[in-house]
């Protein structure tokens, strides 16, 4: 019999982790042919998701969770969770219930008659979230396809089921500074797409706000692209030529037209220009050289402070 894992990243969601367990086990009862695990990080949760985790382990062995030492993000989530897979096929979901369980046999199936090795999911639509949010994923989608050869679909989530060697390539790429829609494309495969209407959290509030989505954003255009690099060598070499062009202007005026050069407010307004825009270039080049400081420490990814397997060992 296959075996399916299904990872679920879950940080502060006792609200709704009940909901969505009876919801998989009712899609896993329907998949009968098929064997389920149900893998579970906790992502340093402040609320009651560890407590939760370990009834359900004590009621389903299917149930597995890693509780992590501290808050390390979803991207560390996820590569946890795929670390500690078993299963022939890999699913990604959240626990929120915005990734509809029902759609995990079609999603097989595809996989298998299609002979695919990944089947995604992407929203039709936006519908329900902040129109300046969708305003500026939209846009993000656009610019970061743009600058990258590492095509990422506007609106693609990460709920996917993946072959296993897909998933030992997604391991394979050990980097701190995840990205996983840029990683889950960078490896290759082949991928189908399916589309669903967009649906709203079943329970709880969203983790992400604008600001850490910005900085995700960030991330995903420097883990994936060297552009912005290229843009401000360009801005360089334009306001290079610009200068050389206005100091012959200046030359040429003073001296055949002598027309003194006037403006103490013009030259700072040109000297704050030129300072944001070198802070700029700058801030680009900073993002680049962080990146790389974090990757040459080789640091954990993530640091695991208790699984199931020490739960059934205090038990025994």
């Amino acid at each position: 019999m296959e075996k399916i894992s299904i990872i679920v990243p879950c940080y502060n969601e006792e609200e709704s982790l009940l909901l969505f367990y009876d919801e998989v086990c009712r899609v896993s009862a329907e998949m009968s042919s098929q064997e389920f695990e149900f893998i579970f990080v906790d992502d340093g949760s402040k609320d009651k998701t560890l407590e939760i985790l370990k009834n359900l382990h004590q009621r389903d062995s299917r149930v597995r969770f890693i509780s992590f030492s501290r808050n390390f993000g979803k991207e560390a989530g996820l590569y946890a969770g795929l670390s500690h897979s078993t299963g022939d096929y890999v699913a990604v979901m959240d626990a929120d219930l915005q990734d509809p369980p029902d759609l995990l046999a079609k999603m097989l199936e595809m996989i298998k008659t299609e002979k695919c090795d990944c089947v995604a999911t992407r929203r039709d639509s936006r519908k329900g979230e902040p129109p300046i949010r969708s305003f500026f994923s939209k846009l993000f989608y656009k610019f970061i396809n743009k600058i990258s050869q590492t095509e990422i679909v506007d609106g693609a989530r990460d709920f996917r089921i993946m072959t296993r060697q897909m998933t030992e390539a997604i391991l394979s790429m050990g980097e701190r500074n995840r990205f996983s829609k840029g990683i889950f494309s960078w490896v290759g495969f082949d991928t189908k797409w399916l589309s669903y209407e967009n649906v709203q959290r079943i329970a709880g509030n969203t983790k992400w706000s604008f600001w850490g989505l910005l900085i995700y954003a960030i991330d995903g255009i420097v883990a994936f692209s060297t552009t912005p690099l290229v843009i401000s060598s360009i801005i360089g070499i334009i306001f290079f030529i610009i200068a050389l062009i206005l100091i012959f202007v200046i030359i040429i005026k003073t001296l055949i037209f002598g027309d003194p050069v006037a403006g103490y407010p013009s030259l700072v307004c040109i000297i704050f220009f030129i300072s944001g825009i070198q802070l700029f270039c700058i801030g680009i080049i900073g993002q680049y050289l962080s990146k790389v400081y974090i990757e040459s420490k080789v640091r954990p990814i993530y640091i695991i402070k208790s699984t199931e397997k020490d739960m059934d060992k205090s038990s025994h």
